[in-house]
């Protein structure tokens, strides 16, 4: 029993709706069966719902009406979304001036208008309505169905291996075919929206599907609660998971071509308490296009990182948070150096993309080919140029610094927060001073930021602060000017597309490796590269927001915890 159940009892009781022999039946059938004081009083027939609703409508001073789908012109139907009308149960029913009223059938939901408000981003005005017809209205104007956001699509649209099968070998039935399609659409219109992840998360009374778009989640209309199990049991089957194991996390893959575009799923799921949550990260094979030129590198830094990686032998370490573009620009590097005469093989978990010309192996630790095992065996391949997808513990990292010594040239990545912070970090594992500081030429740390859309980008004066922020390098923008996004249909109305890179490249030197030797701290380290010019990760970025490639609010972001 809530607060709100004994403030409507009273009010029923004190205008001679119920007596309290009533409302001691209504306590005990709470307590037998769960149900809302509202629900018991209108099944036992004391009271109407329309008695009750108009009642604690009058309460509120709020107008008690009956909602008709047929009456709502399209205009007012368009002020709220579909994703907004079914998480709040609201129909709008009136628009002017900038206002909406909506129906709701709960008159104490004290937090749905300031929320609605919150929004949409107007003034919102409430009425109550009997919760049938807010129910049948927003099925009407708002359905369930996918098409609204994802349109008309042909089988053709999407090529899945095993798309008939429903598993076991089980031929799948004309009741599996919407979910095959919804499934489907799900992944097609991720692939439109150029999203890298798609989330499919269980939540109490919605089954939420979310899009990441350029390192952002953006939730989409979410599918109907009924189909939460045949939507996931599909997507397992797609990936080749146990569908009846539901206690264990599981892993998976999906090949799928989506319009003409062959694409790698990788499917992770992992059990909630209301289901399991399942996340495809989609390996998008086109990525392997991009060169050094189209990650975001400014002139100078392009032609360092050039020279680094011609270089004949060492260990060239990529460093960043997860989600930061270290793969990416690995496989930038791999097909830029990828030429006839030289022989590369990646060690990989798992190997992300397929690259011709490259010896790709693939970490397998339930036969004891892990990234150690795999490497000692690649380096009597006689390899020119080694990729580790990852250094993680002492062995691994010692093996590629003693491979550069013998003459290899060896790409990896760590998970540090800059650059300098690499040398300590293979120290803080077990690896000697000397073989750090012999063999590691350079660390480069780097941050995704959303690029400024083309189609919508306009100049705009900054302001003071925004000037005081660019610090020396405001001195660049001669114009006074930046840029941002306006909004368009082409990225979303975000007034961004697509992302580039911010870099800072910790380059070793004689002094460097000395300091390096002496187990000189990460503070002393960077001190000296920024006396050799080393560019930090948030003065890279704030030049490339004087340049309009990108807006101060995103280096701000990616660059909070980097120090000047």
């Amino acid at each position: 029993m809530t607060s709100n159940d004994d403030y409507v009892l009273q009010l029923l009781q004190e205008q001679g709706y119920v007596s309290p022999g009533q409302i001691e039946t209504v306590l005990n059938s709470i307590k037998q069966e769960g149900e809302t004081t509202l629900d018991i009083l209108i099944q036992t027939g004391a009271v109407t719902e329309d008695d009750v609703l108009a009642m604690i409508a009058a309460q509120f001073g709020m107008e008690y009406v009956h909602v008709n789908a047929d009456a709502i012109e399209p205009a007012v139907k368009d002020v709220i979304s579909t994703e907004v009308a079914r998480k709040y149960s609201v129909v709008p029913v009136r628009f002017a001036e900038g206002s909406v009223t909506v129906a709701l059938s709960d008159p104490m939901g004290y937090d749905t208008v300031d929320s609605l408000r919150y929004v949409l981003k107007m003034n919102v005005e409430a009425v109550v309505a009997p919760r049938a017809e807010v129910k049948a209205a927003i099925d009407k104007l708002y359905p369930e169905e996918f098409e609204n956001i994802y349109g008309a699509m042909s089988d053709s649209d999407i090529d899945v291996a095993e798309k008939e099968k429903v598993g076991g070998g089980q031929e799948a039935s004309d009741s599996d075919a919407p979910v095959i399609r919804l499934v489907s659409m799900i992944i097609t219109e991720a692939c439109k929206m150029r999203a890298s992840d798609i989330h499919l998360e269980p939540m109490e009374r919605v089954f939420r599907v979310r899009y990441r778009v350029d390192g952002v989640l953006r939730q989409v209309d979410t599918p109907p609660k009924r189909l939460q199990a045949a939507i996931l049991s599909r997507v397992k089957i797609m990936s080749n998971m146990k569908i009846s194991e539901k206690r264990i996390p599981q892993d998976g893959r999906i090949q799928v071509k989506v319009q003409g575009r062959d694409l790698d799923l990788r499917v992770s799921s992992v059990p909630t308490n209301h289901g399991e949550s399942i996340v495809m990260r989609i390996l998008d094979k086109s990525n392997l296009s991009l060169g050094l030129p189209q990650l975001g590198f400014l002139s100078d830094d392009q032609n360092k990182f050039e020279r680094l990686i011609s270089l004949p032998d060492g260990v060239l370490l990529v460093t960043g948070p997860t989600g930061s573009g270290k793969t990416t620009t690995l496989y930038a590097c791999l097909g830029q150096i990828n030429l006839p005469d030289r022989k590369i093989i990646t060690v990989e978990d798992p190997v992300e993309y397929q690259m011709s010309g490259i010896n790709q192996v693939q970490v397998n630790k339930d036969v004891g080919l892990d990234f150690s095992a795999a490497l000692r065996s690649i380096l009597r391949q006689a390899p020119n140029i080694v990729m580790i997808g990852e250094i993680r513990d002492a062995e691994t990292a010692d093996i590629a610094m003693e491979a550069a010594l013998t003459g290899h040239l060896v790409f990896s990545t760590l998970h540090t927060n800059d650059a300098p912070s690499a040398v300590t970090r293979l120290l803080d594992i077990g690896v000697k001073p000397f073989l750090v500081a012999s063999a590691l030429r350079a660390a480069m740390a780097q941050r995704l930021v959303r690029a400024i859309c083309d189609k919508c980008r306009a100049a705009y004066v900054p302001t003071d602060r925004e000037m005081r922020m660019l610090g020396e390098i405001s001195k660049n923008v001669t114009t006074a000017q930046m840029y941002k996004g306006t909004g368009c249909p082409a990225c979303g109305q975000s007034g961004y597309k697509g992302r580039k890179g911010i870099f800072e490249i910790f380059q070793i030197d004689d002094t460097i490796q000395r300091l390096i030797f002496d187990h000189s701290p990460a503070t002393v380290l960077r001190a000296r590269a920024r006396e050799m010019g080393m560019r930090t990760l948030r003065e890279d970025g704030l030049l490339k927001v004087a340049s309009g490639m990108t807006t101060l609010e995103e280096v701000l972001r990616a660059t909070m915890g980097d120090a000047d």
